[in-house]
């Protein structure tokens, strides 16, 4: 019941922005499949689009569950991006690139891993709430890799909006024929979601997590450690946004850019809310998410809308997915509607 209702409501809002935007709706929503899973090559760039989200939205599902906003995941992929390029950077005479390629990815995970452990330290140790922890930090990550991109790293002669110099081809993931899709990433994004599955369904880990969301005061009675077990979930969610960033890196722009995050991070936010911080919906939902963020292209292409009308799509679903949830919480509390 509460999935109809969220889609019932999701289509009416969708509807009327299209109808207020002079759109037909039907036109509007079957341009987005189109541009999104028409072709071989524009499902590639979905996939592209849905490794990087699956990744952040794996990590994202550890903080949630015990009870942390881990909004600093935006900076912890932009640390991963920088982590990797670093050792890109220094490995490019080296003569080894799958042993440089290996470093640098486990170098992004580090990098991930290290933000996102400063936003948990500052929240267990400081008393600093993660949401202002994290969105404090994602400022310092950004301004970090202009200044690398205009600085230290700038491109020979002139520094540049389109970010350092291309790495050699040596050094970039391969990818599946003609396709833009590297099956590294693939394998690393479908890697997670087991990984994940696992922890959270099958381990101490996951039913510590659990506890310690669902009750952190009398967490201490069972002899766990709500501060430690936090920290814990922040680097295994920094280190899976910072693997996002590493496959940013060296499989899809093969340099370091300026958005090199793509907003990524907050997207996934999105997707664990409309998954039900729930790791088995969160590839599919990331799958739609990265359909309507490829496929958007069309809308000002064909219909003269603009692309930012995906996004609109996107919030609605959030924001019907939180208004089932409220009338489900309502209805199950004494005195609710039934």
């Amino acid at each position: 019941m509460e999935l109809l209702v969220m889609l019932g409501l999701v289509c009416a809002f969708t509807a009327l922005v299209l109808l207020l935007a002079g759109a037909p709706p039907w036109e509007a929503i079957m341009l987005l499949a189109q541009g999104s899973l028409g072709s071989l090559t524009r499902f590639g760039h979905v996939i592209k689009v849905w490794i990087p989200l699956t990744l952040c939205a794996c990590g994202l599902i550890y903080t949630f569950r015990v009870g942390l906003w881990n909004i600093g995941v935006e900076g912890q992929i932009i640390m991963g991006a920088i982590f990797t390029t670093w050792v890109l950077r220094m490995g490019i005479q080296s003569g080894r690139p799958a042993l440089v390629l290996a470093l640098a990815f486990a170098s992004g995970i580090a990098g991930g891993a290290l933000w996102a452990m400063i936003a948990g330290f500052l929240k267990t140790k400081g008393g600093v709430h993660e949401i202002f922890a994290g969105l404090g930090l994602n400022f310092v990550a950004q301004g970090t890799v202009l200044w690398l991109i205009f600085g230290p790293w700038k491109r020979p002669g002139i520094a540049s909006m389109s970010g350092t110099e291309i790495f050699p081809d040596a050094l970039w993931l391969s990818t599946l024929g003609t396709l833009s899709v590297t099956p590294v990433g693939l394998g690393l994004a479908l890697g997670a979601v087991a990984i994940t599955a696992l922890l959270l369904g099958f381990t101490r880990v996951g039913l510590n997590l659990k506890a310690i969301g669902g009750n952190i005061i009398a967490a201490p009675l069972f002899g766990l450690h709500p501060g430690r077990t936090m920290v814990l979930a922040m680097l295994l969610a920094g280190g899976f946004a910072g693997l996002a960033g590493a496959v940013q890196v060296a499989g899809v722009y093969h340099r370091l850019i300026p958005n090199i995050s793509s907003d990524y991070g907050y997207l996934a936010l999105l997707v664990v809310l409309l998954s039900n911080f729930r790791i088995a919906y969160a590839p599919l939902v990331a799958l739609f998410f990265a359909c309507l963020n490829v496929g958007g292209i069309q809308l000002p292409l064909t219909l003269n809308l603009d692309s930012s009308l995906s996004g609109v799509i996107q919030g609605a679903l959030v924001l019907a997915t939180l208004a089932a949830h409220a009338w489900r919480s309502a209805a199950r509390s004494p005195g609710g509607a039934p």
